[in-house]
């Protein structure tokens, strides 16, 4: 019975951890993605392409493997996806050579496969809507979800840019520190926020779908498993009221 208590409390202190870890730092918006989609799929694909695999590539899928998925004709593929390979085969790599990299950014900027699945769409949307006019970092751009991140803010035109809003607070030591609280959008990009939202939206469902492919075909798939389970239920049910019915 102690140990029982002992891992209830340690699975409470546990679940108490994550939930103050998970209201720190800058508020997550819901990204609402929707890897079902497939326009939605494509026009993320088109914005990867676009603004995203100049610096970081997807080497996980494979050109052959995104025409299939995303129902495009090996024509449609070249002309308006395919860049960087030379075979429908290649994998999806950045063209920016590491050693450029590293002396531009300071490090070679990661691969994009599986960031859906480690940080979560959550996190990368509000990442792409984050960014700040910063002319102390060398890009000129800071992040309020990746502080001091390296990455320049490829989407600036698109989104306009955003200043910072602070307020003073105490710190641990006592003394009065500036704290982001706010981005304000200080002049207009090329979409409205609407479509801004949009547009992060969409590339966000495509890294989703690019850190599994078949999670949409899975999530279709478990509606008919749990409907078989349910029926089978009720079928197993009546069964047993059958063979036991005139057991008293």
């Amino acid at each position: 019975m102690k140990r029982l208590r002992f891992a209830v409390a340690a699975l409470a202190l546990a679940v108490a951890s994550l939930a103050q870890a998970a209201t720190t730092g800058w508020p997550l918006q819901n990204a609402r993605t929707d890897v079902g989609s497939l326009y939605s799929l494509q026009r993320g694909a088109r914005n990867f392409v676009n603004y995203c695999l100049g610096c970081h590539g997807a080497k996980y899928m494979r050109y052959s493997q995104l025409a299939a998925d995303l129902a495009l004709t090996e024509d449609e593929l070249r002309a308006n996806l395919m860049f960087t390979g030379t075979r429908i085969y290649d994998p999806m790599l950045s063209a920016m050579p590491e050693a450029k990299a590293r002396e531009w950014f300071g490090n070679t900027p990661p691969d994009l496969s599986l960031i859906a699945r480690s940080r979560g769409v959550d996190y990368v949307y509000t990442f792409l809507k984050s960014f700040y006019e910063d002319e102390s970092r060398p890009a000129g751009a800071n992040n309020a979800v990746l502080p001091q991140t390296a990455m320049p803010n490829v989407l600036a035109a698109l989104q306009g840019p955003q200043r910072p809003q602070y307020e003073m607070r105490t710190g641990g030591d006592g003394d009065e520190v500036q704290h982001l609280v706010a981005l304000e959008r200080v002049a207009a990009g090329s979409m409205t926020s609407v479509e801004f939202d949009g547009f992060v939206r969409d590339t966000v469902a495509f890294l989703e779908y690019v850190a599994e492919p078949a999670k949409a075909e899975r999530k279709a798939l478990g509606v008919w498993v749990i409907l078989f389970l349910l029926m089978f239920t009720a079928f197993a049910y009546l069964l047993k009221k059958e063979y036991w019915k005139d057991v008293k």
